[in-house]
């Protein structure tokens, strides 16, 4: 058996490295990195498009470029979510949250050199995982059922206490918010529609990509516009990026045990169908939050090993992914579904027939893994120097561009009207979290897992009935799960001095602007419970039990927060409470000028939308685009006419023609071909 896998594996190297099998790799990492620094767009569109491509090839070119695009979505996003905050997509937004505050800093160079190398190192793991996986997989893989998959549901949520830093409170509190937001939508087992409001755009639920880029996106972006600055005012000191990237690759060196062990949890959850894949980098970054020595005080403030939790976890999760493809023919994720049809189109069966028939093609799909992933990361070094330069600009001259694409990327939702009006509600709402302090991440956490916890325990309940608590992964989770929730109160209490200095010390009660916020969150929590209570049972026993903790941690929160302790010391140290996000950070402007000027974004953003729907979206860009900077800047004449140019052609081409998006509708374009109708029969 030995002998047959290293001759397997041998073969799928010569396989690989066929020169035009490699060039035809390349061009599928090219692809793949360019679709990463697109906001939005993601591996799955770009795979979608690629798919057509592969007919005419052989099974092994076209398995090798749709790996190479797959492999490398995710290398090129941490150069947004690093140097602008702004993360394209999901997978991206732990990465903000050390990588950002390094950038403001002058380190952006050593978190891209991070980020590429963690993500080089993780993909490998990855690939090497699945060549040691594949032939003793079978048997573990079977074990896994719905019991397990929802206790691994319930442990990812048990992890917005440690993302939530010393608030845990306010992280149960939108965690049970983002359950809520996941559940919008027609009921699976009734088809009651849950909190749809009539709209049709609601009936299949929020879509991730809009409610993602607002949440994370809009609030970094309005900050800059508010602070009318580059991101990071280079000195003269400043070392140079070259050097940066060095220093972050030094880093991963460093710290090659949570390279290892964060890719470790990459690999294995992608490899359960099923589960997110934009959970994998929260679970990961909440794992060296809680491993990590000092973690507890430096992460979410520039911390070089939270952007190597996270990349190296996400970058990994590829090979993982592949198992439960290959084994059984289960795909993992909506790219590995896509890349299951490209076998069946050529001929390829997963199942004993990749283990045994075809497996040096299989073996040929680790090396194609491992290859992308070296030539990804590669390309991203080569082009850093530029990437960097970003953060030194002047807002004027970047940010109508990011917007923009930040609006195409949010279409990719339903590709509807509604996308915009999420990606403009989530913007507004992620903005006033950010100032109120109230943790983003489990919001997104809560958001992602909360139907899968919902679908998986409806199996579990029907298939196992109450028995399902019995089997022994499940408990192990669970425990762990409780574990995680309760750590952070009973670390409270022991800094307070026990129950009784928890329950007595408080100060007078004290009004704040951030006490409206909760009154909200109350408000918006209580109502979408009380409409639940009049559908059927098995559409309301989840939202009635969420809604209810949620109601409980906000009020339990508020009443913390107006009656607030007094500081306590713990060995003559100040207990201070940590805020787990990308920390606000606008020189000190007074609150009236920081509302006047966020105003004004957000007005920017509706008169964009106003603007497409009156003649549409690509008209409405160099529109855009030239307003902004001549209003905002001002920016010379000739400079804004040559980006709005540059970036209307771009978004043509793409977009328009090559991708060929079904843009939204609007007044022009409802009108001219009534009006072509009409002049023929005049």
């Amino acid at each position: 058996m030995g002998s047959d896998i290293a001759t397997a594996l041998s073969s799928g190297f010569l396989i690989v490295m066929n020169p035009l099998r490699l060039l035809h790799l390349f061009g599928g990492v090219l692809m793949g990195l360019a679709l990463g620094l697109l906001p939005g767009i993601g591996g799955v569109a770009g795979t979608a498009l690629l798919l057509p491509f592969t007919f005419a090839m052989d099974p092994a070119t076209a398995i090798a470029t749709l790996l190479g695009l797959a492999s490398t979505s995710t290398t090129a996003d941490p150069i947004s979510a690093i140097i602008l905050g702004a993360p394209g997509h999901a997978a991206g937004a732990a990465t903000a949250l050390d990588g950002y505050p390094m950038t403001k800093r002058g380190e952006g160079g050593r978190a891209l050199g991070a980020a590429y190398t963690s993500a080089l190192m993780g993909g490998v793991f990855g690939a090497v995982l699945l060549a040691v996986a594949i032939p003793l997989v079978r048997p573990l893989m079977l074990y896994i059922g719905s019991p397990e998959l929802l206790a691994l549901g319930v442990f990812g949520i048990s992890m917005v206490a440690v993302l939530s830093g010393k608030t845990p409170l306010r992280g149960i509190t939108v965690a049970c918010l983002g359950v809520m937001l996941a559940l919008i939508g027609s009921d699976p087992q009734t088809a009651t529609l849950r909190w749809t409001m009539d709209v049709d755009y609601l009936i299949d639920g929020l879509p991730l990509v809009p409610l993602t880029l607002g949440i994370y996106a809009l609030p970094e972006l309005c900050d800059l516009a508010i602070s009318r600055s580059s991101i990071f005012l280079a000195k003269s000191e400043t070392p140079p990026v070259q050097s940066g990237l060095l220093a972050g690759a030094t880093d991963c060196l460093r710290n090659w045990f949570l390279v290892l062990r964060c890719s470790w949890i990459g690999s294995v959850v992608g490899a359960i169908p099923g589960i997110s894949a934009s959970i994998i980098d929260w679970l990961s970054y909440a794992h060296a939050l809680k491993t990590e020595k000092g973690a507890a005080i430096s992460f979410g403030k520039g911390d070089v090993r939270g952007v190597i939790a996270a990349e190296s976890a996400t970058n990994s999760r590829e090979g993982g992914a592949l198992i439960p493809t290959i084994v059984f023919g289960v795909p993992g994720s909506a790219g590995m579904a896509l890349l299951l049809s490209a076998f069946l189109m050529h001929g390829l069966v997963p199942g004993p027939e990749m283990l045994a028939k075809n497996l040096d093609l299989t073996y040929s799909m680790v090396w194609s893994i491992a290859i992308a992933n070296i030539l990804g990361s590669g390309l991203c070094f080569l082009f850093s120097n530029q990437f960097a330069k970003l953060a030194t600009l002047r807002f004027t001259l970047f940010l109508p561009i990011v917007l923009c694409l930040i609006y195409i990327g949010a279409f990719q939702g339903q590709r509807s009207w509604g996308d915009m009006f999420s990606l403009l509600t989530f913007g507004v709402l992620g903005w006033v979290m950010k100032h109120m302090k109230f943790p983003r991440p489990p919001l997104i956490l809560g958001f992602i897992l909360g139907s899968i916890i919902e679908r998986y325990m409806f199996i579990s309940i029907a298939r196992y009935g109450t028995d399902w608590l019995t089997r022994p992964l499940v408990i192990l989770l669970l425990a762990g799960s409780a574990l995680s929730i309760v750590r952070p109160f009973l670390q409270d209490i022991r800094a307070h001095g026990g129950v009784r200095g928890l329950l007595t010390g408080f100060e007078a009660p004290k009004l704040k602007p951030v006490h409206a916020f909760y009154m909200l969150l109350l408000l918006i929590i209580g109502s979408m419970s009380v409409q639940a209570f009049d559908w059927g049972m098995a559409a309301k026993i989840v939202p009635l039990i969420v809604g209810g903790v949620g109601v409980v941690a906000c009020a339990a929160s508020l009443g913390n927060d107006v009656l607030r302790h007094r500081d306590v010391h713990v060995d003559g140290a100040k207990h201070a409470k940590m805020h787990m996000d990308v920390v606000t950070n606008l020189g000190g402007l007074p609150p009236r000028i920081i509302m006047l000027r966020g105003t004004a974004f957000f007005a920017w953003l509706i008169g964009f939308l106003v603007s497409m729907a009156l003649i549409g979206l690509i008209p409405t860009v160099p529109i855009f685009i030239i307003l902004y900077m001549r209003l905002e800047g001002p920016e010379r004449w000739p400079i804004t006419l040559i980006i709005a140019a540059v970036m209307t052609v771009f978004i043509y081409a793409v977009f328009d023609r090559l991708l060929s998006v079904p843009w939204p509708g609007s007044v022009l374009g409802d009108a001219v071909p009534a009006l072509r109708s009409f002049v023929p029969s005049m």
